[in-house]
């Protein structure tokens, strides 16, 4: 019985509960299989902590990624001003040759070269800018030169209306200073020296060469850069979608330039035969001017309308309501080729939003100037006409659209 009592090695048999109270008692932890998995498993975090910590990396990488975005646009912005000189030739050109494109298509069609087509077509827009060149030169030249002594003739006619002003604006200096002060010495008269314009043409026919040349080469070159674009997409998938891209833009932006171009030579041709029957001198000057501006939607007609009715006051005798009569009816055909003809002809999908033509105007007139503004508006058309069919960009067309 003695020897129940005690075990193998020759000590006494202790219960379990009292070993695990000793241990406790001294600070220790049960020493079983769970409690040691207990102390080697590290302590996971809630739910509720580890979804705070995910969607906290998200507003930082929300973030960091709009900061990136916005230093990659400056930067673009800073390229492009700083690379307009090459970039404006070469945008112009490349909207040239979209414009011409449909022709030399058609020569294709009739089995001609395209080199053959294109290179009849750079003739005659050489001929035609020659052409337009020299016969508006001498009435440029001319109102240039005479806009100083118009402009003295034309403040005797003022004297009636700022009579009252000048002696009002006297009156006041003489109650703030105690003396009337002398009126200002007039600005000396503009004037164009031949000089002038020698030194300046060298420029100006490089600029000029250069974009027939780009116009040319887009024109003999383009279907084969753009095949060659295609063979490098990675997929046919790709290949078919960058070709359906590439040809929907090519002729929805030919359509469009050749509308645009024909309406504005329309309207100029319109503004020559208004301002003969009122007997206004240089009329052919002001229709280029008028067809020119109109590629600037708004700013453009206003701009003519306010030119047409300032030479109106200059080289009128006299000035009555009969001296604005050019500009007013300017202005009412304006107002009809814009709000009733462009919108038929151009159709609904080439419908741009006032509120982006104006922010766009104020972009591109700051970047590149009078270029940037005449521009504008075909470059915004073709970044609508690509940005819905890019996946992830239609927000952009849908936002410039009318």
């Amino acid at each position: 019985m003695g020897a129940g009592l005690m075990g193998t090695s020759g000590q006494a048999d202790v219960p379990a509960g009292a070993i695990e109270s000793e241990l406790l008692d001294a600070g220790g932890a049960p020493a079983g299989p769970s409690a040691v998995g207990i102390a080697l498993r590290p302590q996971e975090p809630p739910r509720a902590e580890r979804e705070r910590t995910i969607r906290s990396l998200r507003r930082h990488t929300r973030a960091i990624r709009l900061v990136l975005n916005a230093m990659l646009l400056l930067a673009l912005l800073y390229t492009v001003t700083i690379a307009k000189v090459l970039l404006i030739p070469l945008v112009l050109a490349a909207f040239i040759a979209l414009a011409l494109n449909p022709i030399v298509a058609g020569g294709m069609r009739l089995h001609l070269p395209r080199w053959l087509t294109a290179s009849v077509l750079m003739l005659g827009l050489l001929v035609g800018i020659g052409v337009g060149t020299s016969m508006l030169a001498q009435p440029a030249l001319g109102w240039f030169q005479g806009a100083p002594a118009a402009i003295r003739s034309f403040v005797p006619k003022l004297r009636r209306v700022t009579k009252p002003l000048e002696a009002a604006n006297r009156a006041t200096q003489t109650l703030v200073s105690g003396t009337s002060r002398a009126t200002t010495a007039a600005p000396p008269a503009l004037s164009i020296t031949p000089w002038d314009v020698v030194s300046r043409a060298p420029k100006v026919l490089a600029a000029l060469l250069g974009v027939v040349l780009l116009v040319f080469f887009f024109l003999t070159y383009g279907d084969t850069m753009l095949r060659r674009l295609v063979e490098i997409t990675p997929s046919f998938a790709y290949k078919r979608h960058a070709v359906e891209i590439a040809r929907g833009i090519q002729v929805e932006m030919s359509r469009y330039l050749l509308t645009a171009l024909l309406i504005n030579a329309a309207l100029g041709t319109v503004t020559v035969i208004i301002l003969k029957s009122y007997g206004m001198a240089d009329a052919l000057l002001w229709g280029t001017v008028a067809m020119f501006a109109n590629f600037i939607p708004y700013v453009g007609a206003m701009f003519t309308t306010i030119v047409l009715a300032v030479v109106g006051m200059l080289y009128a005798k006299d000035i009555n309501f009969g001296v604005f009569l050019p500009a007013l009816t300017f202005a009412v055909v304006t107002a009809l080729e814009g709000n009733v003809i462009t919108p038929l002809i151009q159709g609904r999908s080439m419908r741009l939003s006032p509120i982006a033509i104006l922010l766009w105007l104020l972009l591109w007139g700051w970047l590149w100037g009078i270029p940037g503004a005449l521009l504008a508006v075909p470059m915004l058309t073709c970044a609508k006409l690509i940005c819905e069919r890019v996946r992830g960009w239609t927000w952009f067309a849908v936002i410039v659209g009318r």
